[in-house]
């Protein structure tokens, strides 16, 4: 086999047994912890819980992100949210939210210091045994802070939860897709680390930390540009439980011009790629080898990326030129029948993420059409992502505080679907 082919090869199998693993995961995780729970965990208590959602230049959000958690059903919490030193009406739709509820207080920052940043401020201002951060453009559904606390109270050693993202602005081609893809690759990617015991991402959009544990780690890094990557694989370097409940819900709002997602496609590569770095010392820790297979399929994910590119290329020139070497030898991952059954193994996976899915969201089969388009588009926007990301992360110097933007947050053609799910 030459090297050419071995690329082939590698690009075409590597996500299809990758794939594989998913379902079988995401199936397993179904009917050992899914299928048959009830609507509300009964709770034996009701600990404070502090609801911290940092915020910058959010005034069309805000709102509505903080009055989906007041209307939680569960009894006894707080609502800090950390005005990140917006330049829009954030601050002042905040003083009338704090006005109108007693249970916001509002924290305001005179300089943009990060989202790491107001999360530790907001931390100390908080009195919650448990800690929930809420991005400031998440609606939670009613019952996420019930399914939350319940994992807290009854497993002493859980020290994160990770909820359940959903897409709420469906009305592009982009959010379609993105709608799929957090079903079908995301979803059952952590159902899968949990099958495994190894959660490595606990998602910033709706997360849930032990006091005890935040304190234990150090609280957030703000020098990373994923802070909610870095906390996750602190807390597993200090053994504590991380889980993922599909139940604790948020209702998100996803990029939708090419520009505002190819934003936030770097930051994640880029925040892969520091946390790599920075947590590369797992290898000297036998008491971590559980988790070297999953930093091990991060390297792979970042090596597929780019030789995925170098191959595209080198098939494009083959296709222009006429030259048949290079078409032989690597045939094509998006085209011909490689592209026919990598297509295949896709609708799979979505059916199997409708499998699971299905019961949080009722019109997750109208974007089924859409998932045929995750290969052929994603694919190559997400391996440029990295391409461009991988040398930042590389050769960023850590010490230096990751501020913020407030990202893309759709084109604000958000339906009530959402509101009334």
């Amino acid at each position: 086999m030459t090297t050419l082919e071995f690329f082939g090869a590698y690009i075409f199998y590597y996500p299809i047994i990758m794939s594989l693993i998913w379902m079988i995961g995401g199936i397993y995780y179904h009917f050992r912890y899914e299928r048959n729970q009830s609507e509300y965990p009964a709770l034996t208590a009701h600990p404070l819980m502090s609801v911290l959602i940092p915020a910058r230049n959010e005034a069309p959000n805000i709102r509505e992100t903080v009055e989906a958690v007041l209307v939680s059903a569960y009894p006894n919490y707080e609502v800090i949210v950390i005005n990140d030193a917006s330049t829009d009406e954030t601050e002042s739709i905040l003083r009338q939210l704090v006005a109108e509820h007693p249970q916001v207080r509002l924290l305001n920052l005179t300089v943009n210091q990060g989202k790491a940043a107001a999360l530790n401020y907001g931390f100390l201002m908080s009195k919650g045994e448990i800690i929930v951060t809420v991005d400031a453009d998440c609606m939670l559904d009613a019952r996420a802070l019930h399914w939350m606390a319940w994992h807290f109270i009854n497993f002493p050693r859980v020290g994160a939860l990770t909820g359940n993202p959903r897409v709420r602005n469906r009305t592009t081609l982009l959010a379609q897709i993105q709608t799929a893809e957090y079903a079908s690759v995301i979803g059952l990617i952590k159902r899968t680390q949990r099958v495994l015991g190894k959660v490595l991402t606990v998602s910033g959009v709706i997360a849930a930390w032990r006091r005890q544990a935040l304190l234990d780690v150090g609280l957030w890094s703000n020098d990373m540009i994923t802070d909610d990557i870095d906390m996750t694989w602190k807390m597993e370097k200090r053994f504590w439980d991380v889980r993922y409940e599909t139940k604790a819900i948020g209702w998100m709002l996803v990029p939708e011009t090419l520009w505002g997602l190819w934003r936030q496609r770097c930051r994640w590569a880029q925040g892969g790629v520091e946390v790599i770095r920075r947590h590369r010392n797992v290898w000297s820790d036998w008491r971590q080898r559980r988790i070297w297979p999953l930093y091990i399929d991060y390297v792979l994910s970042i090596i597929w990326a780019h030789i995925f590119l170098v191959c595209m290329l080198f098939w494009s020139y083959g296709q222009l030129s006429g030259d048949w070497f290079f078409i032989a030898q690597l045939g094509n991952p998006v085209a011909l029948w490689n592209g026919s059954i990598i297509a295949v193994v896709c609708m799979l996976q979505f059916a199997v993420s409708l499998l699971v899915d299905n019961k949080y969201d009722k019109r997750l089969w109208l974007t089924y059409f859409w998932v045929i388009w995750y290969p052929v588009i994603y694919w190559i926007f997400n391996a440029m992502t990295v391409l461009v990301a991988t040398p930042r992360g590389l050769t960023k110097k850590f010490g230096k505080a990751a501020i913020w933007a407030s990202p893309d947050r759709g084109l604000r053609a958000v339906t009530q679907d959402a509101k009334q799910k």
